[in-house]
C-alpha cells in the first residue's frame, strides 16, 4: 500500500511539475530552417501569441524564448516566408521549418512617410527585393532597378565605372527640368545624378554610386499620383524609396562576411580596318577625286608598314573586387546594425578606376513603453580616376577608335610619342590615345555623409508623434592636370603648351526636418481608418570654387601653386528651400472597399513671390472583388483588386533664381562693368503633371500566380522652358512656363511559382509600353538640340506631335548604282539638297522595355537567370559619320562595313563611294539611324549553400559559394559596339546617340558569403 501511495504522490508531482515550471518561465529553444533547402533562417521574428514577448533567430537560425503556459503558441513571421503558429505543448525544444511565401499580400510596404500591407495599397507601387540583385555587381542604387520593375527604364550610358545612369519612370515629363525620380534613402531625399563639375565628353559621374547596394533592405517605386503626391512638387518623375538594413529585437549578435572578386571586359570591340585595308580604301578615295595617292604619302609597303590596334592598346581586362563585413543584433529595447565595405573596380580603359569605402551604422532604442529614439549614419569616400571619353576631341576610347593604324604609341626607346614627334592621330596633331590615358591626372575625391536622429512618442493609444532631423552632405574635390606631353597640355595654343591644370571644390548639403503625426482607429469592427499629418522643412546649400593654371615650369610640378599663370577661376554660393505641410487619410470598409486621400502644400524658393506655393492633391479607391460573395465559389482565386487614382504632382527641379532679373559682369570697349544677364519672370512656377491611373491586382492558387496590370494617362503642362523673344529686347529668351508633354502607357507584371516542391522554380516578368509626345510649344517651329551634323542643323529636334528624343536629318534613299553617290529625299522639291530638306527620321523612345527573371533551387543549389530587353527604339550611330565617312578626309580609321562601298557602275550597296573631300555623300541622314532593340542576358548566377553538418564544424551559421556573370550575351541588330549607350548622359532631348561611347562591360566573378 505504501508503494501505491508513493506512486500516486510521484504521479501528482510529475503532473503538476510542467505547469509549475511554466509558471516559473520555462525557456524554449529551437532552430528555424528553410523547408526548401534545410538552411537556417536568421532574423525570423518569434512572438508568444497574445503578448509582447518576442525574439529573433540568430545567424544560425537558433532562438531561445521564455513562456509561462504549456498552452503557449509561438507566432513566427518573416518577410517572404509563410507565417506559422506553433503550439509548444510539453516540448522544451521546438524546431520549425518555414516555407517561402508565395502570397505576398501581407508584405509590409513603405509608402512614403508611412507603411502598410500590400493588400491595402490603392496606388501603383512596385517593390524590388535585394534578393534580385544580391549576386549582381551593381555599383549604385539606381543600377539595382534595371529591368526589375514595370514602367521603370534604366539605361547605363557607358561602361565607365561609377558613371551616370538614366532613370525614367513612366517616361519623360519635362524638357528643361530634371526627369530623374526623387530618391529617398531612410526618409531623406538624397543627391542623385552628377556631383562633379566636369563632364567628360558627355559622360558624368553618379552620386548614387556612393551608397553600398548591399545595405539595402527594401526598395519601393511610387509610380502614380496616389502613391507619390505625398511628395508634391518633387514627385512628377516618380519616387524611389530605399530602406536600409537595421537590427532586430532579441537577436543574438551575428556577423556576415561577403567577398566578390572577378574580371571585367567590354562586351564588344568595334570591327576596324587594319593598315593595309585602310590604305587601299584611302588610295581609292584619292583616285576617285582625280588625284595621285602617292603624292599624298599613301604608298603601299611604306604607309602601312606599321599596323597598330589602338583599341587593344588602350583597353584592358579590369579586376573587380568587393568586400563587406556587417554585424547586427539587439534585444527588446535596443537594436543595432553596423557594416563596412570596400569596392575597387578597374575600368577597362587604361588608368580608369573607381574605388569606394562605405560604412553604415543604425541604432534604435526603446526608452519606455511610449518613447523611442534612434540614429542612422552613412559614410562613404570614393576616388574616381577618370579618363576623357566619348565626344572629346582628345578622348581615350574615341581617339583609339579613330586613330590611324599607321602609327605606334611608343618609339623605339619605349617612350610614348607626344607633341613635337610629328605623328598625326585621329585628326588631332600629335595626339596619342595611349598617352592620353596614362599621362593626365583626372581625380575626383568624394566624401558623403548621410545622417539623422529621430524621436517617437506615443501620445495616446494609436496616436504617435515622430520627428527627425537629417543631413545629406557631399564634398567633391576635382584635381586635374594635363602635362605638356598631351594634346591639351602640350599642343593647344590657348593653354600655352607647358601643362594645364584645374582644381575645384564643391559642397552640396541638404538639411531636412520632418515631423509627423500618425493615428489609427477602428469603428464598429468594419470601418478602419489611418491618418497622417506632417510638416517638413528642407534647405539645400551649394558652394563651389575653382581655379585654372597653365605654363607650368615642368611636368614634375603639377599643382596650381606651381603654374606660371593663374588667370581663370570661379566661385558661387546658392541656396534653395522647401516648406511643406502634407496629409493622408486611408479608409477601409470590411477590408473590401478602400480609399485614400493625399495632399501636399509646398512652398519653393525657386519661384516667383506670387507663385511659390502650390497644392498637390490626389485620391484613389480600390475594390477587393475577391471578397464579394459572388466569387466565393472560385477557389483558385486568392485575391482580386481593382484600383483607380487621380491627382496632381509637380517638378521644381531647375536651377535657382531663374525667376529673377539678374545682372553680371560685362565688358564693353575694353571697360569692365555690370550689365543685365537675364530677364525677370515673377510668374515662373513649377511644372504640373495631371495623372490618372487604373490598375488590377490578381492572385491565383494561393499566390502561385500573380498578375498586376496598370494603365495611365499623364499630362504635364506649364513646362519650364526658355521662351524665345524678339532679340531687339537685348535677350533671346526668357524662362517661362509654356508647352505640354504627355505620357500614356500600359504596364504588366507577372510572378509565378511554377514548381514548389524539392525543386522550386519561380518566374518574374515585367513589360511596359510608354507613348511620349510633345503636345504643345510656343509655336510649330522645330527646336533643335544635340550635335550639329554635316548638311543639316542638329541631330535632334523638339516638335509638337513628336516624342522627346526625336531624330532630325535627311532621308536617305539609297546609293545611285550609276554614280555611287548618295540619294536623299528632296523634301521641298527645289532641286537641291540643303538643310531645308531636313525632316523627322526616327526617335529614341522604345516601344517596349522589360525584364525576365527565372530562379531555380534544389537542395543547396540555386540558379538565377535575368534577361533585360528594349524593343522599338532607334539609335543614331553618330560614330559612323566619322567611321563610315565616304572618304571625306584621310584622318580617321574606318569600320569593316566600308568594304561594302560602291566601287564600280552597277554595284548595289547602301554605302556610297569613297571620294576624297566629298562631303555630299556623308550628310547626316537616316543612313546612320539603326534599330536599337536588344535582348541582353543581364545576369546569370549559380550558387551552393553548404550543408549545415559541414558548417557546424567551423561554427559557421551559413556558407554560400557562387559564381555570377553580367552582360554575358546580347542579341541585337545594332552594328555598333553596344545598343545600351547614350553619349549625352541623362539628356532628355538628345538621347539615343552613340558617338564613340565606351561599351558596357561584362563581369565574371566568384563570391563567398559567410554568417556566424
Amino acid at each position: 500500500m505504501r508503494k501505491f501511495y508513493c506512486l500516486l504522490i510521484w504521479s501528482a508531482l510529475l503532473a503538476v511539475l510542467p505547469g509549475w515550471l511554466f509558471a516559473q518561465g520555462l525557456r524554449i529553444s529551437g532552430r528555424v530552417t528553410s523547408a526548401q533547402d534545410g538552411q537556417p533562417i536568421p532574423g525570423v521574428n518569434i512572438v508568444v501569441k497574445g503578448t509582447t514577448n518576442g525574439v529573433s533567430t540568430d545567424a544560425a537560425g537558433n532562438y531561445t524564448i521564455a513562456i509561462s503556459s504549456p498552452n503557449a503558441v509561438l507566432l513566427l513571421t518573416s518577410i517572404g516566408l509563410v507565417t506559422q503558429e506553433v503550439t509548444v505543448g510539453n516540448r522544451t525544444v521546438v524546431n520549425v521549418q518555414m516555407q517561402e511565401s508565395i502570397n505576398e499580400l501581407s508584405q509590409v510596404v513603405v509608402t512614403g512617410y508611412n507603411t502598410t500591407q500590400r493588400k491595402d495599397i490603392t496606388g501603383s507601387i512596385a517593390s524590388v527585393s535585394p534578393d534580385r540583385f544580391k549576386d549582381i555587381p551593381v555599383t549604385s542604387l539606381d543600377q539595382a532597378l534595371q529591368g526589375q520593375a514595370a514602367g521603370v527604364q534604366v539605361t547605363q550610358s557607358s561602361g565607365t565605372p561609377g558613371g551616370g545612369l538614366t532613370v525614367r519612370i513612366r517616361g519623360s515629363t519635362s524638357i528643361s527640368a530634371s526627369n530623374r525620380p526623387l530618391f529617398i534613402v531612410d526618409g531623406v531625399p538624397v543627391q542623385d545624378g552628377a556631383l562633379s563639375e566636369r563632364e567628360f565628353g558627355g559622360q558624368t559621374d553618379n552620386a548614387l554610386a556612393l551608397f553600398n547596394p548591399n545595405d539595402i533592405e527594401s526598395m519601393q517605386i511610387l509610380k502614380d499620383a496616389s502613391a507619390k503626391a505625398i511628395y508634391g512638387s518633387r514627385a512628377a518623375n516618380g519616387v524611389v524609396l530605399i530602406t536600409t538594413k537595421r537590427g532586430k529585437s532579441n537577436q543574438k549578435t551575428s556577423f556576415t562576411l561577403d567577398v566578390q572578386r572577378g574580371m571585367t571586359d567590354v562586351v564588344r570591340r568595334p570591327d576596324l580596318l587594319n593598315a593595309s585595308e585602310l590604305l587601299t580604301l584611302q588610295r581609292e578615295a584619292v583616285t576617285n577625286a582625280g588625284q595621285d595617292p602617292d603624292k599624298l604619302g599613301l604608298i603601299r609597303g611604306v604607309t602601312d608598314a606599321v599596323n597598330t590596334d589602338w583599341v587593344d592598346a588602350t583597353l584592358r581586362k579590369g579586376v573587380y573586387q568587393q568586400y563587406q563585413l556587417s554585424t547586427q543584433g539587439g534585444n527588446d529595447k535596443t537594436q543595432f546594425y553596423l557594416s563596412g565595405s570596400y569596392r575597387d573596380e578597374q575600368g577597362v580603359q587604361l588608368n580608369n578606376q573607381f574605388t569606394r569605402y562605405t560604412g553604415q551604422f543604425k541604432f534604435d532604442h526603446k526608452a519606455t513603453q511610449k518613447l523611442s529614439f534612434g540614429t542612422n549614419l552613412t559614410l562613404s569616400r570614393a576616388l574616381n580616376r577618370r579618363v576623357k571619353g566619348d565626344n572629346f576631341l582628345d578622348g581615350v576610347y574615341s581617339g583609339a577608335v579613330k586613330s590611324l593604324p599607321y602609327y605606334a604609341p611608343y618609339n623605339e626607346q619605349g617612350r610614348l610619342y607626344g607633341p613635337g614627334d610629328g605623328a598625326n592621330y585621329a585628326g588631332f596633331p600629335n595626339f596619342n590615345p595611349v598617352g592620353q590615358a596614362l599621362l593626365p591626372r583626372f581625380n575626383v575625391y568624394t566624401i558623403k555623409m548621410l545622417g539623422g536622429v529621430y524621436g517617437e512618442y506615443e501620445i495616446m493609444p494609436n496616436l504617435r508623434f515622430r520627428t527627425k532631423f537629417s543631413i545629406d552632405y557631399n564634398n567633391i574635390t576635382e584635381d586635374d592636370y594635363e602635362p605638356s606631353t598631351t594634346a591639351i597640355g602640350g599642343f593647344l595654343t590657348s593653354v600655352g603648351g607647358h601643362g594645364y591644370g584645374t582644381y575645384s571644390s564643391t559642397n552640396v548639403s541638404t538639411f531636412i526636418n520632418t515631423n509627423t503625426l500618425n493615428y489609427s482607429f477602428t469603428l464598429a469592427e468594419k470601418h478602419r481608418f489611418t491618418a497622417l499629418a506632417g510638416f517638413e522643412l528642407l534647405q539645400t546649400t551649394y558652394r563651389s570654387g575653382s581655379v585654372q593654371g597653365r605654363l607650368f615650369p615642368s611636368d614634375d610640378f603639377t599643382y596650381i601653386r606651381s603654374a606660371g599663370i593663374v588667370d581663370q577661376g570661379d566661385g558661387i554660393v546658392t541656396n534653395n528651400g522647401l516648406i511643406s505641410t502634407f496629409g493622408e487619410v486611408n479608409y477601409a470598409y470590411d477590408d473590401k472597399y478602400l480609399a485614400t486621400l493625399t495632399t501636399r502644400y509646398d512652398g519653393s524658393s525657386r519661384f516667383g513671390q506670387n507663385k511659390r506655393f502650390g497644392i498637390f492633391p490626389s485620391g484613389s479607391v480600390a475594390w477587393r472583388i475577391s471578397s464579394e460573395k459572388f466569387l466565393e465559389g472560385f477557389r483558385a482565386l486568392s485575391d482580386l483588386k481593382l484600383r483607380a487614382s487621380y491627382g496632381f504632382t509637380g517638378n521644381e527641379r531647375i536651377g535657382d533664381y531663374q525667376f529673377l532679373g539678374t545682372w553680371a559682369s560685362a565688358t564693353y570697349s575694353g571697360a569692365t562693368g555690370v550689365g543685365p544677364a537675364a530677364l525677370a519672370n515673377p510668374l515662373l512656377q513649377w511644372e504640373r503633371t495631371r495623372e490618372a491611373n487604373i490598375g488590377l491586382d490578381a492572385s491565383f492558387f494561393s499566390g502561385r500566380f500573380n498578375v498586376t496590370i496598370d494603365a495611365y494617362d499623364n499630362l504635364t503642362d506649364k513646362l519650364l522652358f526658355a521662351q524665345p523673344i524678339p532679340q531687339t529686347t537685348g535677350f533671346s529668351n526668357v524662362q517661362g512656363n509654356i508647352g505640354k508633354v504627355a505620357n500614356r502607357g500600359v504596364e504588366l507584371t507577372i510572378s509565378t511559382v511554377n514548381i514548389n516542391k524539392a525543386v522550386r522554380w519561380s518566374t518574374d516578368l515585367n513589360i511596359s509600353h510608354n507613348e511620349n509626345k510633345v503636345v504643345e510649344l510656343t509655336g510649330s517651329q522645330p527646336v533643335f538640340r544635340g550635335y550639329t551634323g554635316n548638311g543639316v542643323s542638329n541631330t535632334n529636334v523638339i516638335l509638337p506631335g513628336q516624342p522627346l528624343g526625336t531624330f532630325w536629318g535627311l532621308k536617305f534613299l539609297g546609293v545611285d548604282p550609276a554614280t555611287g553617290n548618295a540619294i536623299y529625299d528632296d523634301k521641298n522639291g527645289d532641286g537641291r539638297i540643303s538643310p531645308d530638306d531636313g525632316q523627322v527620321i526616327g526617335n529614341a523612345q522604345p516601344k517596349l522595355v522589360g525584364g525576365l527573371t527565372n530562379k531555380v533551387s534544389w537542395k543547396g543549389f540555386d540558379l538565377s537567370v535575368f534577361f533585360q530587353a528594349s524593343y522599338g527604339n532607334s539609335i543614331l550611330n553618330f560614330s559612323n559619320v566619322t567611321l563610315l565617312n565616304s572618304g571625306a578626309d584621310l584622318q580617321n580609321n574606318q569600320i569593316r562595313q566600308a568594304l561594302k562601298r560602291w566601287q564600280k557602275e552597277g554595284d548595289i550597296t547602301s554605302v556610297p563611294k569613297y571620294e576624297y573631300l566629298n562631303s555630299y555623300n556623308n550628310y547626316l541622314s537616316s543612313r546612320f539611324l539603326e534599330d536599337g532593340s536588344y535582348l541582353r542576358l543581364k545576369n546569370v548566377s549559380f550558387g551552393y549553400n553548404f550543408p549545415k553538418k559541414w558548417t557546424n564544424k567551423y561554427k559557421v551559421g551559413n556558407a554560400r559559394l557562387y559564381a555570377s556573370a553580367m552582360n554575358l550575351w546580347t542579341l541585337t541588330r545594332y552594328s555598333g559596339s553596344d545598343p545600351e549607350v547614350s553619349t549625352l548622359d541623362g539628356s532628355t532631348t538628345a538621347q539615343g546617340i552613340d558617338f564613340f561611347t565606351l561599351p558596357q562591360i561584362k563581369t565574371v566573378l566568384v563570391g563567398l558569403s559567410l554568417s556566424f
